[in-house]
């Protein structure tokens, strides 16, 4: 079985290539990976691609720069096989990972996405730890090896806590192409989407066994976003919406865990003090705000 891989891409070279390396040295070598470039300012990128001479890597370059959440929705329209990864131009798929997700699909064919395990990384590529991926694991579906978890229950940890690697994950393109990426959404599309298919009744498969490197560095969209406490207001606003959808629903547990979003005021209220040795006013505003649970005004 093909997985297609999509790389939408913006940001350091060597990064890219590294990921880009991760996927060519695969175990399982039934694969396709595109790589849709936002428009990096580097003229040696395309070069590279043609120096590999695999046909199974397809490099292609937006005319205009798209932002995150417009390059995502565009790479969807890439997908023909029956299951995709969206990984991170900065991740390292370990080379495992597809011979072990494809075990995962092959248990559980109608699942709407797969969660293998993952290792956090730090900028320069050594093994990361720390409040972030504790926390991770306490809001994790509880119990260990392969765990099969859906609906409500799965929606509740969720909203409490997003515990998951968004670029590690397998997606079902049957579940996902018919509701594709949320529009608007520059921080959390990636919540938005696990929603939007747990939303299907379409359970998840959680997998221990490690196979994939994600990096996580202070120059990172999302961390630099988070300082200004822009990601918590995009948060903040979509977890208050999903609470309407869950209690629509009649899921009134993860309305409730939707609405006060614990794990995510936790952090924003551990990032005050950055902001303040910062010298971030509007970012120390944004943050308190969010900790305190209060609506934008």
């Amino acid at each position: 079985m093909t997985i297609d891989i999509l790389l939408p891409y913006y940001g350091r070279v060597d990064h890219m290539q590294l990921s880009v390396q991760s996927v060519l040295a695969q175990t399982d070598g039934d694969w396709r990976l595109t790589v849709i470039d936002d428009g990096f300012p580097d003229d040696s990128i395309p070069g590279w691609f043609t120096s590999l001479g695999d046909d199974r890597v397809r490099y292609l370059r937006n005319e205009q720069n798209l932002g995150a959440n417009a390059n995502y929705r565009k790479s969807l329209e890439f997908v023909t096989a029956p299951w995709f990864v969206m990984m991170g131009a900065d991740d390292v798929m370990l080379p495992d990972y597809l011979a072990r997700v494809k075990e995962l699909i092959a248990q559980s064919p109608t699942a709407g996405f797969v969660h293998p395990g993952v290792q956090t990384i730090e900028e320069n590529g050594e093994l990361a730890g720390g409040m972030i991926e504790r926390g991770k694991a306490i809001y994790r579906p509880r119990g260990s090896g392969i765990r099969r978890v859906a609906g409500e229950p799965l929606a509740v940890g969720l909203a409490r806590g997003n515990w998951m690697y968004f670029p590690a994950i397998c997606w079902n393109a049957e579940a996902v192409l018919p509701i594709g990426f949320r529009p608007g959404l520059n921080v959390v599309q990636d919540l938005a989407l696990a929603f939007d298919v747990i939303k299907t009744g379409r359970e998840v498969v959680v997998d221990d066994q490690v196979v994939f490197q994600y990096r996580r560095h202070a120059a990172s969209d999302s961390s630099w976003r988070a300082l200004e406490g822009t990601r918590f207001i995009e948060e903040g606003d979509f977890l208050r919406g999903m609470a309407a959808e869950f209690l629509a629903m009649g899921w009134p547990r993860a309305a409730r865990a939707a609405r006060r979003h614990f794990s995510s005021r936790v952090n924003a209220a551990l990032l005050i003090p950055k902001a303040v040795k910062a010298g971030n006013t509007a970012g120390v505003r944004n943050l308190r705000r969010h900790a305190l649970g209060r609506a934008r005004a």
